[in-house]
C-alpha cells in the first residue's frame, strides 16, 4: 500500500518531563492506529537530541521512527559541540531534520552547508528531512521556481538514497493558517516531478509544513504524501485527527494504484 508520511518537529518547546508526558500519550494513540502497525502511514518524531532515548524508550513497538533536528557536516573527529550523523544513527535515528528555515536564518546555515550535512546523512544511512521553501510570499509558480532551485542547491553533490522534501513556505511558518491549497499543490507538484525524474531519489516523499494541522491533509489529497507537523502536534488529539486523515489517503492512494493500468 502507497504509504503516507506524518512527521513531527517537537523543536525546543518540551522540557525532558513534559516530552515525555508527550512521548507516553502518542505511544497510546499510535498503537490505536492500525494504518501505523500495518504500515500504511509512517510516522516520524523529531525530539530534541536530549530526548532521544526518552522517546525510543516510550515509543519503542509503536512502528514510530525517530530523527534529529540537525547533523553535523562534518565525520567524527575534532568538532566540539556537534553531532555526527554516524553518532545520530547509532543512537536509534532513522531521519535528519536539515535546512530549516530557523537554522538558515538563526545560525547562517548555506545551501552549500545544507548539502554538507545531506551527505553526511545519507551517508550514515539517515533519510534527510530537508525543509524548503520561499521567504517571501509570491505566486504559486514563482514560488515553486524558487523551490526547485533550492533543491537542486541542496542536494547538489549529495549521495543516491531517498530523501524526504518537507515544503515549508517560510512566511507561512508559525502563521494562523497554512499556505493556500491552491499555492501548496503547485510547488509540491513541481517538486515530486523532480525527485522523480532523478533516478536515484527512488522512495522519496514530499510533504508540507508551515502552519500545518488538521485538516489540511484532506483538503491537499494526493498532492502531498504527508505532513510536517509543528506546534499543532503538540496536542496528541489533534495529531490523532491528522493520523485519522493520513490513513484515509493512504487507502484511497491504494486504491488509485489498483487501478491505474
Amino acid at each position: 500500500m502507497p504509504q503516507v508520511t506524518v512527521g513531527v518537529s517537537l523543536k525546543a518547546y518540551f522540557d525532558r518531563r513534559a516530552a515525555r508526558v508527550w512521548f507516553g500519550e502518542v505511544a497510546d494513540l499510535v498503537r490505536a492506529h492500525a494504518a501505523v502497525r500495518d504500515g500504511a502511514v509512517t510516522v516520524f518524531v523529531v525530539p530534541s537530541y536530549l530526548q532521544l532515548d526518552d522517546a525510543r524508550g516510550y515509543l519503542d513497538g509503536t512502528g514510530v521512527r525517530l530523527g534529529v533536528q540537525d547533523v553535523s557536516a562534518h565525520e567524527p573527529g575534532a568538532y566540539t559541540g556537534e553531532t555526527t550523523a554516524a553518532e545520530a544513527a547509532e543512537s536509534g535515528a532513522a531521519y535528519a531534520e536539515i535546512g530549516h528555515a530557523e537554522r538558515r536564518r538563526l545560525f547562517g546555515e548555506t545551501d552549500e552547508t545544507v548539502a554538507a550535512k545531506a551527505t553526511a546523512a545519507l551517508r550514515h544511512g539517515l533519510t534527510p528531512v530537508l525543509c524548503l521553501g520561499e521567504s517571501q510570499r509570491q505566486g504559486p509558480a514563482a514560488a515553486a521556481g524558487a523551490t526547485l532551485e533550492q533543491l537542486h542547491a541542496d542536494l547538489a553533490g549529495t549521495p543516491a538514497g531517498p530523501v524526504v522534501i518537507a515544503y515549508e513556505p517560510v512566511w507561512a511558518i508559525g502563521a494562523p493558517e497554512p499556505a493556500p491549497v491552491d499555492h501548496i499543490t503547485v510547488v509540491t507538484r513541481a517538486l515530486r516531478a523532480a525527485l522523480d525524474a532523478d533516478p536515484g531519489r527512488a522512495g522519496s516523499a514530499v510533504i508540507y509544513g508551515g502552519s500545518a494541522g488538521p485538516g489540511l491533509l484532506t483538503r491537499l489529497g494526493h498532492d502531498v504524501d504527508g505532513l510536517f507537523l509543528g506546534r499543532f502536534a503538540h496536542d496528541p488529539a489533534a495529531l490523532g485527527r491528522v493520523l485519522d486523515e493520513a490513513a484515509a489517503l493512504a487507502v484511497s492512494r491504494a486504491a488509485s494504484a489498483a487501478e491505474a493500468p
